[in-house]
């Protein structure tokens, strides 16, 4: 294991962390980073229930989803310029107490507007942690280091995804869907735990910048500006639109169109997981073998190819539990090269004195497109959405994803030149 670099601060006395802080920095900003995608993914096969449960359409519920992706953008570029000038520490804990809050409203919601509206401020909250958390990472790390670091954050942070649908279809054989959100509150509150007790300051009191609108702004200006930095946020954006899309949607498809059962479609989202689970390592095991530039052109390429299957078994009818699971294994294996890889790119050309407006530049982008976008799935002539709409939404958006990293690549190129 390479040595991290380490922020100079009064919690970080050495240049060198031993192995075991790099564990504990693993598993708590693992911890932190998984919530987000449990809040996403723990209810997903109770969507029919709920729609039935509020007396609500599919497309309303889904609008839940899409207010925690905007609220999840909007949030990053408000907390990551906090985190800049105020340290990461005292937002990460502000803003896990309001989700804690938000999750527990979301088990007495009246109604899909009401619902809707809790989704929206449970992202804003949940934004701290997934801001944050790439900016400590940024903090302590360089170069290759940073990819080997997401590469492991994301082995914790994928099994929230890969149990998060699988947990949440037992949990409805257990009672009503509000059980769901119970559970996130309860990992809330062991988030919360965790943050106040093993997480220390990372940003010494001389790298924070002042929250003046007129610093922020030169600030975002230039990061907008950078095409070594705006490049792999855009890709990434694309490739997690496309990713997204599928989360977001397959819950109807497979069990209106696949006659899957809640618990069929959670199995059936388990083993893709654990196709983006497999990417993410064997893109760490690539590190120093393999240059990151390649690796995330590798994960593009696996994307295009993945999505463009989907298309072809649409076409030809020859869609089914098994082929459909094949293809989704290895978008999400694909995926899982273009996330580490991207993100590295994006925040290693940036100092760490920007690294929280950065990461939240970039996360603010992210789910932005990807809650924005996935919602064109559902504008079909009936409302309802469908593999043909979910795959026509995937197959442009990846085209798209691989147009911008070519463009800008080659720009960047230009640029260091």
């Amino acid at each position: 294991m390479s040595t991290p670099v380490a922020a100079a601060d009064t919690a970080s006395p050495t240049t060198q962390q031993p192995r075991r802080s790099i564990v504990v920095l693993v598993l708590v900003l693992g911890t932190l980073a998984a919530t987000g995608p449990l809040a996403t993914d723990l209810y997903l096969p109770a969507f029919p229930a709920i729609a039935d449960d509020l007396g609500a359409t599919e497309a309303q519920i889904s609008l839940t989803l899409t207010a925690a992706m905007i609220g999840l953008a909007l949030g990053q570029l408000v907390i990551g310029p906090m985190s800049d000038a105020w340290g990461r520490r005292k937002p990460l804990l502000i803003g896990t107490v309001i989700f804690t809050i938000a999750s527990l409203l979301c088990m007495f919601v009246p109604s899909a507007t009401a619902f809707i509206v809790v989704r929206f401020i449970q992202g804003m909250a949940g934004a701290a942690g997934a801001v944050i958390s790439r900016a400590i990472a940024r903090d302590h790390f360089e170069g290759d280091d940073v990819a080997r670091f997401f590469s492991r954050l994301m082995l914790v942070t994928m099994l929230a995804p890969m149990l998060g649908p699988v947990l949440g279809a037992q949990l409805l054989v257990l009672g009503p869907w509000q059980l769901s959100f119970a559970v996130l509150t309860a990992v809330a509150v062991l988030s919360l735990v965790l943050v106040y007790f093993f997480l220390p300051e990372s940003l010494p009191a001389h790298e924070r910048k002042p929250l003046r609108p007129a610093q922020l702004w030169s600030t975002v200006s230039s990061l907008v500006r950078d095409v070594r930095f705006m490049g792999p946020v855009l890709t990434l954006s694309m490739v997690f639109a496309v990713m997204f899309t599928y989360i977001a949607n397959f819950s109807f498809v497979s069990q209106n169109e696949f006659d899957a059962t809640a618990q069929g479609f959670a199995i059936m989202f388990g083993i893709n997981t654990v196709g983006l689970l497999i990417g993410t390592q064997v893109n760490g095991f690539l590190i120093g073998r393999v240059e990151t530039t390649r690796r995330l052109i590798g994960g593009l390429v696996g994307t295009l190819l993945s999505v463009a299957a989907l298309a072809v078994v649409d076409v030809t009818g020859q869609a089914g539990v098994v082929s459909i699971t094949i293809v989704f294994f290895l978008l999400m294996f694909s995926v899982g090269f273009v996330f580490p890889n991207a993100t590295t790119m994006a925040l290693s050309s940036q100092p760490p004195s920007v690294a929280g407006t950065a990461s939240a530049l970039m996360g603010t982008l992210q789910f932005a497109l990807g809650g924005g976008l996935s919602t064109l799935a559902t504008m079909t002539a009936t409302g309802t959405v469908t593999l043909d709409s979910m795959a026509t939404v995937m197959v442009v958006v990846s085209v798209i994803a691989a147009v911008i990293f070519a463009v800008s690549h080659r720009r960047a190129a230009r640029f260091a030149a």
